[in-house]
């Protein structure tokens, strides 16, 4: 980044723009978090907005925007997993805090938005993949779209340039988040040894052969950072996910074995109605092991994890686009996802 810069992150509590927010900090960038509610979790200054409201938006950043250089856009409207997204709504939030930055921050140079695997609508079943960033648009219209289409063309001609990161599920320890895979898992395969099961895959055998890829919340944090200040291609979108791509098969007898369990098969379960009645067993296990004293629903979110363990197709992405950008790093995800569970136990919030 130039000198001195000044960051705006919205989103900033969001699973991506709490992640952002760490980096920043930790390279030392003067940063604002722009927040749906007042319940920040990491360091730097923040403020509520509702960002749908454009006359708040800029009178709550107008002095703010003085020493601005990068705003990244890390936001999303309500949604819920599998089903239909707001596009206006998504396309009505970004436009109010773009065109407040280029009406108030003379020193603006960059705007990133955070994107995501979405763009390629995987589920059609119909995707070329690897997927590349330049490949056609699929049928199916969704808000990434709609953004990163006004935002070409509301950038053009102006003195400041865009980016877009497009990662896949983004894998973090965040204590007291239920919508996160890692815990989820966790939590799912503790709750089956409890019950003295044998630890099935809750899906169907596609989905649990199906090539599938992840974005390590640190790695992704490092790419925006660094493709905001690097020299090379300007107003483009990039793939960031970890570099590798795995099956749960490969996966399952690695969980298994970490909760001394044995590994089951693939079997269409739905979590979501099975685990409606598990919240007091959950509660036997923070008991018996000395958990922190987190509620079932705080620690894992079944409905996310329906929807991923019912993903009968691939989910990859190319990221040759990222390495020529010169970002070469690479996490090994099974690795990583291992590496997660035992900080949520050290955490004290999954059982050894």
């Amino acid at each position: 980044m130039s000198a001195s810069p000044k960051a705006i992150v919205a989103g900033a509590t969001g699973h991506v723009g709490s992640g952002l927010m760490e980096q920043l900090a930790s390279d030392g960038v003067a940063t604002l978090g722009v927040t749906r509610s007042a319940r920040p979790e990491t360091g730097g200054a923040h403020v509520p907005i509702d960002l749908l409201d454009q006359e708040a938006v800029r009178g709550a950043l107008s002095g703010a925007f003085a020493n601005v250089t990068h705003v990244f856009y890390c936001a999303r409207a309500p949604f819920r997993d599998g089903g239909g997204e707001d596009i206006e709504a998504n396309v009505t939030m970004l436009r109010n805090v773009v065109e407040a930055a280029d009406d108030m921050a003379p020193l603006l140079s960059d705007v990133h938005i955070v994107e995501g695997g979405k763009w390629y609508d995987f589920a059609s079943g119909s995707v070329a993949t690897p997927a590349r960033e330049d490949q056609p648009l699929p049928a199916t219209r969704n808000f990434y779209h709609a953004q990163q289409e006004w935002l070409q063309g509301f950038q053009s001609g102006k003195r400041w340039c865009w980016s877009a990161s497009r990662p896949s599920y983004v894998c973090a320890v965040r204590p007291g988040r239920g919508r996160n895979l890692v815990s989820t898992l966790g939590a799912y395969a503790a709750i089956c040894r409890e019950k003295s099961l044998v630890l099935d895959f809750p899906g169907d055998p596609a989905a649990f052969h199906a090539l599938t890829e992840v974005t390590e919340r640190g790695l992704l944090g490092r790419s925006i950072v660094g493709l905001t200040s690097a020299s090379g291609e300007r107003n483009a979108a990039f793939n960031v996910t970890n570099g590798d791509h795995f099956t749960w098969a490969e996966f399952w007898p690695r969980l298994a074995a970490m909760f001394g369990m044995t590994p089951g098969e693939p079997r269409a379960c739905a979590l979501t109605p099975w685990m409606k009645e598990k919240p007091s067993l959950w509660a036997d296990i923070v008991r018996k092991s000395s958990l922190q004293q987190l509620p079932l629903d705080a620690v894992a979110d079944f409905a996310f994890a329906d929807f991923l363990f019912d993903q009968k197709y691939d989910v990859a992405s190319d990221t040759g686009k990222l390495r020529a950008a010169g970002f070469g790093e690479r996490i090994d995800s099974l690795a990583m996802l291992e590496a997660h569970l035992e900080e949520y136990r050290a955490l004290r919030i999954l059982p050894k």
